[in-house]
């Protein structure tokens, strides 16, 4: 089948710079002697601990059970001892501590007993997404959905297409060119089990026209399998954002607010898909990813495949160490990465890049005055009006900048990449988006304390009347009472 390309609106170009990590094969980081693995890996609810510290444990096993429906358990990335479960530093730009859990490698890398292998086809499609559920696998382009969750959006709306993002928009960052450069079989195996769980007819992987080796063997990999489609696609940012590919890929704009699987369509990483094949066919949960570790202030750049808890300081360590001390370091990419406070900071599932970048790379310059040069306009690829939201934002008036679409925005930072006053605009819709969450948990509160107010006074209220009418109703006794005593002593 011929695949049309339908696009999407805005974007922009930035330069590449893959071929500094992209022609090297993925490198395995030798075992570090602490891993340190956050239970709040996720969006949604974090993981609570099953463990205590002392415990030995073994590598594959939970350490961390999900606590909601939209949460993901968290396992051993290595055989060894619990020495910690504690705040640690978390891969945020706060720098703000969540509860983690360290455990000392022991060397031995003993797998804990994994379930005997089955046919994943053969299973039906809530027990294939309760496996998927049960080892943890979240959205590792990034976005770090549970992807068990997503797998059962087929109760929710029926799914007739499968995305397989393999776009890897992002500058720099090359660890999914990689993956589908060695391991096309893999993909496509938990492509075909995916497919399976949300009773979808067919897949279609899109990949950047930069990757012709992944898409070759991504084509190569799936000639055998007539349900998955390999699609070509021009390199333009955000291509790899969930709207505008599904935009890109099927023509359906999946309408504000509302969810892919509205317009009958699913988006996951080509990660999330190799994630999901190891642990129906293997049993394996996720405890390992890879990750592209890049920049000038690298001195070594390169892939590497990682347990889930390193230290980023290890990782650039078994990259050469640092060049130069970097101007910016940045988990994931450039464009929506986020800032790290210091190199102590643990790999995550979600973790697709590390970036030390030179303060040349950084591009650091003071913003100028907004000159209503429309350019951010262009770019954006949702439509809006970043220039004026941005004005809005800057004076503090947040519900102005839910009119001009806030909620709306996806954080690419296309407008920040083509302002020519460099004006941070992304890292102000950001924030507004933050004090807009801060607001809403703010009153919400307040109405909660407010109806339990409601709530004790009605209850005080009724348990007045109680009173009072039991009173009422016992001098009514006494008073029927009196006549009768008065005839016994008349008598």
């Amino acid at each position: 089948m011929v695949l049309k390309f339908f696009g999407f609106r805005g974007g922009v170009h930035p330069e590449g710079h893959k071929d500094v990590t992209a022609h090297k094969p993925i490198a395995s980081l030798p075992l570090p002697e602490r891993l340190f693995v956050p239970l709040q890996q996720h969006i949604g609810a974090p993981a609570e601990p099953v463990v205590r510290v002392g415990q030995r444990v073994l590598k594959g096993e939970l350490i961390g059970r999900s606590t909601g429906t939209v949460s993901a358990p968290v396992h051993a990335p290595t055989s060894g001892r619990v020495v910690a479960i504690a705040k640690h530093t978390a891969p945020h730009p706060s720098g703000l501590p969540v509860l983690t859990v360290t455990v000392e490698a022991d060397g031995e890398e003993r797998w804990v007993e994994l379930p005997a292998p089955t046919d994943p086809l053969a299973l039906d499609p809530e027990e294939i997404a309760a496996r998927v559920g049960a080892a943890g696998i979240v959205g590792m382009g990034g976005a770090t959905f549970p992807a068990a969750v997503k797998l059962r959006l087929r109760q929710r709306s029926p799914i007739h297409t499968l995305i397989l993002n393999g776009g890897e928009c992002e500058p720099y960052l090359s660890c999914d060119d990689r993956l589908m450069r060695e391991r096309p079989a893999a993909i496509v195996a938990g492509i075909r089990i995916m497919l399976r769980a949300l009773g979808a007819e067919r897949a279609v992987v899109a990949i950047e026209d930069n990757k012709p080796k992944a898409a070759a063997a991504m084509a190569d990999a799936s000639a055998a399998a007539a349900e998955v489609e390999v699609m070509v696609v021009p390199t333009r940012y955000p291509m790899g954002s969930e709207k505008q590919m599904i935009q890109a890929v099927t023509g359906h704009e999946v309408p504000a607010g509302g969810l892919s699987s509205d317009v009958g369509v699913l988006v996951h990483n080509v990660a999330t898909a190799h994630a999901v094949q190891q642990a129906l066919t293997e049993g394996r949960p996720l405890i390992s990813r890879i990750v592209t570790v890049v920049g000038d202030a690298v001195r070594e750049p390169r892939n590497v495949e990682a347990p889930i808890g390193a230290l980023v300081t290890e990782l650039v360590a078994y990259c050469g160490g640092f060049e130069a001390h970097p101007a910016r370091l940045i988990m994931g990419g450039p464009m929506m990465g986020q800032m790290l406070p210091h190199p102590r900071v643990p790999l995550v599932k979600g973790s697709s890049g590390i970036l030390a970048l030179s303060a040349r790379q950084a591009d650091l310059h003071q913003p100028g005055p907004c000159i209503r040069c429309g350019r951010c306009v262009s770019a954006c690829p949702v439509g809006l009006v970043p220039l004026e939201m941005g004005a809005v934002v800057r004076s503090g008036d947040l519900n102005g900048a839910v009119r001009y679409g806030l909620v709306d925005c996806i954080g690419c930072g296309s407008c920040s990449y083509v302002c020519p006053a460099r004006i941070p605009l992304v890292q102000y819709f950001n924030y507004a988006k933050g004090e807009l969450a801060a607001r809403q948990r703010t009153e919400h509160k307040a109405n909660e304390t407010r109806k339990l107010a409601e709530a004790r006074a009605a209850r005080m209220e009724r348990i007045r009347q109680a009173k009072a009418e039991a009173a009422a109703k016992r001098r009514a006794e006494r008073a029927a009472a009196k006549p009768m005593e008065t005839q016994k002593q008349v008598a």
